[in-house]
């Protein structure tokens, strides 16, 4: 994981984004955030076994579904399943090392 401080690149709203093998953060401070780092750790997780490219057209894809069922983008956003595995489990650092594969399936 290559962390890089940007605030251009990450969405107003936001602290982080996930391009795999880069996480792009608002604030440097979050480097040292556990809780931030195992969220961008599980996507990056996501990313992987997705081979990337295909990650990426799911994540988008299935935001625009959530898009037309929820109110506001944030909703939207917090409902796609790659999100709502991260924020389930941020808090917990030693998910990684328990996580099957295809686990954001359980969240769909």
């Amino acid at each position: 994981m290559i962390l890089i401080t940007s605030k251009y690149l990450v969405p107003k709203g936001y602290s982080g984004i996930t391009l795999f093998p880069f996480v792009f953060m608002r604030d440097k401070s979050l480097a040292k955030n556990p809780v931030f780092v195992n969220h961008e750790r599980i996507h990056l997780r996501q990313q992987a076994e997705l081979l990337v490219l295909p990650f990426y057209l799911w994540y988008i894809t299935e935001y625009f579904i959530r898009r037309l069922t929820y109110p506001t983008q944030k909703e939207a956003y917090r409902n796609i399943s790659f999100e709502r595995e991260a924020y389930a489990n941020e808090t917990d650092v030693d998910y990684l090392s328990q996580r099957k594969p295809w686990s954001f399936l359980k969240h769909l």
